[in-house]
């Protein structure tokens, strides 16, 4: 992964900024009934990503965009007065780790608010950890919805935001009527295409082939020959982490063009696309709400920042937009609630308003996800995306969409 990271450990988030005590936030007394740890100049917040394992190629993007908005919330001033330090942990690509380190930023070093997970697996074993330690989660990862917690703010898309979507969208403007299913083997890729399948079958079309494939998986040969056989007008491929690297190379190699063949799908950001090659997958198209090519001035001055901290070749992708958001979203609920206290920041972060997101305005819903825009983009050679779609409003979140709420269990 050609990007700069940062090793886990005790760190802060704004450079000599965080040294600073900053006078006049209200008395610790005031904003921490709960234990936190919270004194009269600092707060403590964990970042829990697999910074090792094969997840680091999606995930290492969302540590670099919290510890920036982190760093520019400091030289801001912090929130309510007190600058913010970090406590990382590596989640290692390993579901049952990222419980215990969760256990050990809540119950051992008190952290006001985790951000974190990438994976819908490791956002379930995470979850009996929040709700016995009473914490905060800030999920930054597209997912496939059927979930809702006091305990997680959902800064990724849900479903009917991306899934449905981007089948709306494929059907619609490329006449697709098959769909060729592929996945990673575990809790996201299983329940999407679940809600994929159920979709495209409802409106009339068919799903000629569905495979799975473990997390690190390489040797896709055999799934290529299946495609190649089925023909099918669409493929569609949600495989994540480094797997990608090997599945589209081995794509091009057994001679299929992404320049005539539809290949949708929602786990291919600019973060994947720097490990596995402009050349293997332009002409693919994604469905997110983010792309780093997003002509916005808030995003202009994101992008600029983000290059500044981590490197002129670093890129930006739709999940590291979204943990580049959580600190944000977090402040505001925490100065609205005057309290770093999570039940008091939970209950004000419906109706907050983040008119500052690279990705252009948005909001919290009752649901704690967030109202947002769907995009589709294209890959290039260069590692960008052409917005070639974009919906005008945005999209009221729904995690439980009326026909597809039984899947939950």
């Amino acid at each position: 992964m050609r990007r700069r990271t940062a090793a886990s450990g005790r760190m802060t988030g704004g450079g000599a900024a965080v040294r600073r005590s900053v006078a006049g936030g209200p008395a610790t007394a005031a904003v921490n009934g709960t234990g936190l740890a919270v004194t009269d100049d600092s707060v403590t917040i964990g970042i829990l990503h697999s910074a090792t394992g094969t997840m680091a190629l999606s995930e290492g993007g969302s540590i670099q965009a919290e510890m920036l908005a982190i760093q520019q919330i400091n030289e801001m001033g912090g929130v309510l007065g007190r600058q913010i330090v970090i406590a990382q942990e590596d989640g290692a690509s390993d579901w049952p780790t990222f419980a215990d380190r969760t256990a050990k930023l809540l119950a051992g070093d008190k952290v006001a608010a985790i951000f974190g997970c990438w994976t819908s697996a490791s956002r379930k074993a995470v979850l009996p950890m929040l709700e016995r330690h009473n914490g905060l989660l800030y999920y930054p990862t597209f997912y496939e919805g059927l979930e809702q917690s006091r305990h997680v703010i959902y800064t990724g898309q849900e479903a009917t935001q991306q899934i449905l979507a981007g089948l709306d969208w494929v059907m619609r403007e490329k006449g697709a009527k098959s769909f060729f299913l592929i996945g990673s083997d575990y809790i996201w890729p299983r329940a999407s295409n679940a809600i994929a399948r159920r979709h495209i079958e409802r409106k009339g079309c068919r799903v000629v082939g569905e495979e799975y494939v473990e997390l690190g998986h390489t040797r896709f040969e055999a799934i290529i020959a299946k495609i190649k056989a089925s023909k099918p007008d669409v493929i569609y491929p949600i495989v994540v982490g480094g797997s990608n690297v090997a599945f589209y190379k081995q794509l091009k190699a057994a001679g299929i063009n992404l320049g005539t063949q539809i290949l949708l799908t929602n786990s291919v950001t600019e973060d994947e696309m720097l490990g596995i090659g402009g050349d293997y997958i332009a002409g693919a198209f994604t469905c997110a709400k983010y792309f780093q090519s997003l002509e916005l001035p808030a995003n202009r001055a994101f992008v600029a920042a983000f290059k500044a901290m981590w490197g002129a070749d670093s890129v930006i992708g739709d999940v590291t937009h979204n943990a580049y958001v959580g600190p944000w979203l977090w402040k505001l609920a925490v100065e609205k609630a005057g309290s770093f206290d999570v039940a008091r920041v939970a209950a004000a972060s419906p109706g907050i308003v983040f008119s500052g997101a690279p990705g252009g305005e948005t909001r919290i819903h009752e649901n704690h996800h967030l109202w947002t825009r769907t995009r589709i983009g294209r890959a290039r050679r260069d590692g960008q995306f052409d917005v070639v779609f974009e919906t005008r409003d945005l999209i009221e979140p729904n995690p439980f969409p009326e026909g597809f709420r039984e899947l939950a269990a």
